[in-house]
């Protein structure tokens, strides 16, 4: 999902897969450490959940919200314009993979001198899912909530610098994009045939853009 992710102009923690003991093995290239010739820095980082100034309890899951973290890069960023965009990318695109472990511990900011910014994407998971007709996500993505459908992601583009009709081609393209290459990317990291078979479902859920009736 990193690299699909790359694959969708994502900016993503860099890995690669090694063979270890015989057993596949996903490296990540820590973003939050620097190596110098005195030995490692490490750079400042704070998650989402502190920006939002949220618990990791679901009784405090209201203020999870992709909206709410826009607001808080605008405060915090040192280009939040650019931030706020790259931000609204990432939570299309784990709508369309049905990425439901996208917490706020899984977006940060780092600074590796005086100025914020949004750091590289991680922990991006495609989840199976019963429901062929609805997926949420874990944050509020717009107007319905946490709804993962293409209508509620354009909703409130605005707060992300994102114009509504930009917002729609960007989800269009990144729609066109995972539905063609997720599988072969599956495929090149190793992911079984078998395995692909189990994940499919994940990966735009038949009603992501089908028009939704006035009710929701």
């Amino acid at each position: 999902m990193l690299t699909l992710a790359k694959r969708c102009k994502i900016s993503a923690a860099e890995s690669r897969l090694e063979t270890v003991a015989g057993h596949d093995v996903l490296l990540v290239k820590r973003f939050d450490r620097e190596k110098v010739e005195a030995g490692y820095l490490r750079h400042r980082m704070v998650s989402a959940l502190t920006l939002l100034r949220a618990d990791a309890t679901v009784a405090d899951r209201t203020r999870w919200s992709y909206v709410g973290l826009a607001e808080e890069l605008r405060r915090v960023s040192a280009n939040p314009t650019k931030d706020a965009a790259e931000l609204f990318r990432r939570m299309c695109f784990n709508a369309l993979i049905s990425n439901t472990d996208d917490h706020p511990r899984n977006h940060a900011v780092i600074a590796k001198d005086r100025r914020w910014t949004l750091s590289p994407a991680y922990d991006l998971t495609p989840s199976r899912q019963a429901s062929l007709d609805h997926r949420d996500l874990a944050m509020t993505a717009g107007d319905l909530g946490r709804h993962a459908h293409a209508q509620n992601l354009v909703s409130q583009c605005k707060r992300f610098f994102v114009d509504p009709p930009e917002a729609e081609d960007i989800i269009a393209k990144m729609k066109a994009q995972v539905a063609k290459e997720w599988r072969n990317v599956a495929r090149k990291g190793g992911v079984s045939h078998a395995d692909c078979e189990k994940i499919k479902g994940a990966f735009v859920y038949p009603r992501f853009s089908f028009p939704l009736q006035p009710d929701g």
